[in-house]
């Protein structure tokens, strides 16, 4: 069953959290795996980082992530 389901969050090793999100370590995303991955971003600070995460879980950044399908 496909699931529409995006999820945009905070890590400082994105191999390590995709495969906790993928072998259902996360009981929130557990029941949409397996993750596809549209987008990976680095930045130079967490507050930066937490800014952009606000960015794309907000209209205009569901729109731009959408257009990356």
């Amino acid at each position: 069953m496909k699931h529409n389901y995006r999820y945009v969050g905070i890590t400082n090793n994105f191999a390590r959290r995709l495969k906790q999100h993928n072998e259902g370590y996360n009981l929130t995303t557990k029941p949409y795996a397996t993750f596809e991955t549209v987008l990976v971003e680095n930045c130079a600070s967490y507050e930066e980082a937490r800014k952009r995460e606000k960015f794309l879980k907000s209209g205009q950044g569901r729109k731009f992530l959408d257009q990356l399908k």
